[in-house]
């Protein structure tokens, strides 16, 4: 299973061993980069394989995004920035092919080198890489801009920047980061890594939000911005990468505009009023009916289903265990157990979508539930084992209901698992702690989650039943954003999306330092030395045998630590558009992921 998996989503010479062959077939300069065996495009490369290289230019691709924004600066923590500023207008050193499990091409470098034990990288810029100035694309703007996102960008780019020893410019056009570490991720991980234009930065305040646009070298430019309302991006004809293979077929709307609304029906009301291009339904229960307006009846709106192979992530209510009141996973397991499920998904989906089981469901890297940890998975959780929460090795399952809306199975279960932490019901039908303190808690949720309002809203009708009383706060994006940077909040919605290469970003997702530090993606507030030492496995893991296994070990654990209520999730994506929008008969393994819309589809009458 293991083999036939990375011999599939890899090239053959992965399968043939080739991790086995001498270091110096590495360190010299290649053209892209794998995280296992070799990147599947070879150096002559034309497009990448979901592109087509024969798309035409032209036209415009008008989006929407729920709420609003108040900064053009994606890469600092303060603000709500605006769509497309990083993915349209600035440039990494490598870029992704999302036909791949993980790995990289050229971009703004010609080549990378790394050696065997990937102890060091060093890239070499093209000649001619450009901003959208016209001036060129330095080993200078590499330097500060890693550093300068290191020190006062957004956390997420602090932890793999605390493993470089050193950062030296090797050439006129070459730039080289030695690690203090053993990780194997990090040569990919600065590859795609933002550069910005330092001179545009100089004697300014890098982390105050505002609506300067930053000055890249991507394909697209600001053209117009109606704060918190509109962003328009047009395409710039100088635009210094565009005859290179891994841009051939890829940017080929002249402006794409991102219209703001204040909610999902907002968004589809746009849509069937023809201000909208394109629309991607997450309900299949409205896909199935919601679409019999005009437009579609005459075909002038085409409904396509995207199919996937990446893993689930995790999407549902997470527990903020910085809490005293959800410190204590019993008590959990009980909030989990009165979560009626099968009643919720039928009542709102039409009972149609799969639930998230794990947090790689979907893909070979997810745990099997309900079953024993065995061989290398076993192995690797053994020395954790004291302190592992019940049923990460022996098995763990979410609970079932029987989709009645009483669901009282689950209810006297959960009612005895917080009698065993410390909460029973008085006789006016509260639950109370030893110290008589009620179980109280807020859910916040983002103005326009209107489908998890209507979630939480059934969940906490469901929650009387237990003697708890728990309420739904809407917040403003800017509100909310605030408070989660500070995990000021109960409970609340939470969506990580994961790869078929889990790596660093699982550090900023779960590792323990997010309990405290502020600003990271641990919302939950796991601490938890088990998961700590697996995501260092899977830095360190040399062939795909390796990660499939301690991938397993981590979902163990992450699950069976009942941090998150999962709710849905859906192997397909439902995307509804004008017809004149086009997109390649190839689908990429991650489907409509990061890399799809609009990046390689175009216009066509």
């Amino acid at each position: 299973m293991r083999r036939h998996f990375f011999a599939t989503l890899t090239s053959a010479a992965f399968c043939a061993g080739i991790m086995a062959l001498p270091g110096s077939l590495l360190a010299e300069p290649r053209h892209g980069i794998a995280m296992y065996g070799e990147p599947a495009l070879p150096p002559d490369f034309v497009s990448l394989p979901q592109a087509n290289a024969d798309a035409p230019k032209g036209g415009t691709i008008v989006l929407s995004e729920n709420g609003s924004f108040d900064t053009l600066n994606p890469f600092v923590t303060a603000g709500q920035p605006a769509a497309g500023i990083a993915s349209f207008t600035v440039e990494t050193l490598m870029a992704r092919g999302y036909d791949e499990p993980f790995s990289l091409y050229g971009l703004l470098a010609e080549s990378i080198d790394t050696d065997d034990s990937r102890s060091y990288v060093e890239f070499t810029l093209r000649e001619g890489a450009r901003f959208s100035d016209g001036s060129p694309v330095t080993v200078e703007d590499v330097l500060w801009s890693f550093e300068k996102l290191a020190t006062d960008g957004n956390p997420r780019y602090h932890a793999a920047w605390s493993k470089v020893a050193g950062a030296e410019q090797t050439g006129p056009r070459s730039v080289r980061f030695t690690f203090n570490t053993a990780d194997r991720e990090l040569p990919l991980i600065l590859g795609l890594r933002p550069v910005l234009q330092k001179a545009q930065w100089q004697g300014k305040d890098f982390e105050a939000s505002g609506f300067e646009a930053p000055v890249g070298s991507g394909p697209y430019v600001v053209d117009k911005v109606d704060p918190g309302v509109s962003i328009t991006y047009r395409r710039n004809p100088d635009w210094w990468g565009k005859d290179l293979p891994i841009n051939r077929g890829l940017w080929n709307f002249d402006t794409i505009r991102y219209e703001y609304f204040a909610n999902a029906q907002a968004n589809f009301e746009a849509f069937k009023a023809g201000i909208l291009s394109s629309y991607r339904e997450t309900n299949p229960a409205k896909w199935a009916t919601n679409y019999d307006f005009p437009a579609v009846a005459a075909g002038d709106v085409v409904k396509s289903e995207i199919p996937h192979r990446r893993p689930s992530g995790i999407e549902g209510l997470v527990f903020n265990t910085r809490r005293p009141i959800f410190a204590d996973w019993r008590v959990r397991q009980a909030l989990i157990l009165a979560f009626n499920y099968e009643f919720i998904n039928q009542s709102l989906t039409g009972g149609v979508q799969p639930r998230i089981q794990s947090y790689f469901s979907n893909s070979p890297l997810a745990m099997v539930p309900g079953t024993p940890a065995e061989g290398r998975v076993l192995d690797l959780l053994a020395p954790f084992a004291d302190s592992l929460l019940p049923g990460t090795i022996e098995g763990y399952a979410l609970p079932v209901s029987d989709g009645s809306p009483t669901n009282r199975k689950n209810i006297r279960a959960a009612t005895r698992l917080l009698e065993e932490a410390g909460w029973t019901v008085d006789a006016a039908g509260v639950l109370r702690n030893a110290a008589a303190e009620p179980f109280r808690f807020e859910i916040v949720l983002t103005s326009g989650q209107d489908e998890m309002v209507a979630i939480a809203s059934i969940y906490v009708e469901e929650l009387k039943a237990l003697g708890i009383e728990a309420s739904v706060t809407k917040l403003d994006s800017a509100q909310m954003k605030a408070r989660t940077n500070d995990y000021d909040f109960d409970m609340t919605h939470y969506i990580r999306s994961l790869s078929l290469s889990p790596g660093n970003e699982q550090t900023l997702y779960w590792g323990s330092a997010g309990a405290t530090e502020p600003g990271t993606r641990n919302w939950m507030g796991m601490v938890s030395p088990a998961a700590d030492a697996l995501i260092g496995e899977l830095l360190a893991a040399r062939d795909g045998d390796e990660v499939l296994a301690v991938a397993q070990a981590l979902d163990r654990v992450l699950t069976a630590g009942r941090y998150v209520i999962p709710i849905w999730y859906s192997d397909r994506a439902r995307i509804a558009h004008k017809k004149e929008l086009r997109f390649p008969a190839h689908l990429p393994l991650y489907g409509d992921w990061l890399g799809f819309q609009p990046d390689i589809w175009w216009y066509q009458d």
